[in-house]
């Protein structure tokens, strides 16, 4: 039994192994938890500023809408440039960013606008910044074996952050206020640039000449033009437009249904990020990417029913339950999806596959919380919980019947890499 579960923790762990990965294991996990906090805090910042559905999803929209406009061109830049520099200068973009917020809030200088025009700047960095990450991995751990549990250990510490950032959020609204949790986030950024001078960089092979609009048309063909991954981004894209929305609207939810305040927005949000660590715990135990896709559908129709049963709940204990259970579901499927997407790709076109990705998880998520408040605003927040988790759990099953067309198609691949699937 002991033995049983040293293993499994050599399993769940293995990628920590390489030095450059711990590094970056340490500083993106103090990071992301200033990352949670502050959008936490711009969220109530804006309700509080405004108390509108409509402009909390178009600010939510303005922090995202990078990755819908740049996710796949920023896959081209990433394949082209060098990564360890691009990353530490959009650390420190982003660092100046969250500082800029802390200081004008701080003075009582901030206003909606330039929430939203930060928000835009934050977006545009971020975009760059993400897929630069989604395409070092292989450098951070060196060896692609360990390549689908550096991804889940990314994926386990970004819903560590998710735990943690909402519920110290909620703890400093309270207490202090947004410039905090600002300042918080700014103070962060250090430990990754820290991280990323200290790591010995390898090598890495970049794109090889040609033009800008080849190098993309020749990522769409790899990520779109085959079956099982154009179906994988689209049933990420459904959810990431219909599960994802919740964050952005739940100071409402928060304030409607439980007559709540920053503490109640943190501990929903914070349950979510519980359910979310928990899957990817689980994934990142996992020893091969075998069964991955039955995984996906399930988890996207658990999701989707869990939002459309929390919609409408007045009791705050299972409304927590279930939000462990939405919260563990979209990142368990999206989580799963990068982890196949990534094993299978060509090293020359990584980058580019993980700005499709980028663009299906990240960038179709602010039209889904720009819609959502929209549709907030003229049916209400509970109706549009209950619409959103019914259409995503519908997309999960259609994904469901189609997978053994999907399995087989992508069972050569598998095996060409040495990995048997057993779906």
């Amino acid at each position: 039994m002991i033995d049983d579960l040293v293993e499994r923790a050599r399993r769940t762990f293995r990628a920590l192994r390489h030095r450059n990965y711990r590094l970056f294991f340490a500083g993106q996990g103090l990071s992301l938890i200033g990352t949670w906090a502050q959008q936490v805090a711009m969220s109530w910042l804006t309700w509080r500023l405004t108390e509108s559905a409509w402009l909390l999803g178009v600010v939510a929209f303005c922090g995202n809408v990078g990755m819908l406009v740049l996710g796949p061109f920023a896959g081209v830049l990433v394949d082209r440039v060098n990564r360890r520099r691009a990353l530490m200068l959009t650390q420190t973009l982003l660092m100046i960013q969250a500082a800029t917020l802390a200081v004008i809030t701080a003075a009582g200088w901030v206003s909606v606008g330039h929430l939203i025009g930060l928000a835009l700047f934050l977006s545009t960095v971020q975009t760059i910044d993400v897929v630069l990450r989604q395409a070092s991995y292989l450098h951070f751990v060196g060896e692609r074996e360990d390549l689908p549990n550096a991804i889940a250990l990314n994926s386990m510490m970004v819903n560590s952050a998710r735990v943690v950032g909402p519920a110290l959020a909620g703890l400093l609204l309270a207490v202090t206020g947004e410039a905090v949790c600002f300042a918080i986030n700014a103070a962060s950024f250090l430990a990754v640039i820290l991280a990323l001078a200290r790591m010995h960089w390898p090598p890495q092979a970049r794109e090889a000449g040609g033009g800008w609009w080849r190098s993309f048309t020749e990522g769409a063909h790899y990520a779109l033009g085959f079956a099982p991954s154009r179906a994988l981004l689209a049933l990420v894209a459904l959810l990431a437009f219909t599960v994802a929305p919740y964050s952005s609207l739940m100071p409402i939810y928060a304030k409607i249904q439980f007559a709540g305040g920053p503490a109640t927005l943190g501990f929903l949000l914070a349950s979510a990020g519980f359910g979310a660590l928990l899957s990817t715990a689980w994934l990142a135990g996992r020893a091969t990417v075998r069964g991955l896709g039955r995984v996906i559908g399930t988890a996207a129709v658990a999701c989707g029913l869990a939002l459309a049963a929390f919609s409408h709940l007045r009791l705050l204990a299972p409304a927590l339950a279930l939000m462990v259970v939405v919260g563990g579901g979209v990142i368990l499927a999206a989580a799963s999806t990068n982890t196949i997407l990534q094993t299978i790709v060509d090293d020359r076109l990584r980058g580019r596959v993980a700005g499709f990705y980028t663009l299906a998880f990240l960038g179709v998520a602010p039209l889904g919380h720009v819609t959502a408040g929209a549709v907030a605003g003229a049916i209400g927040v509970q109706n549009t919980f209950l619409l959103n988790g019914l259409f995503a759990a519908a997309g999960g099953l259609v994904f469901l019947a189609r997978l053994p067309r999907f399995a087989d198609e992508i069972r050569p691949i598998y095996r060409r890499l040495g990995i048997l699937p057993d779906e």
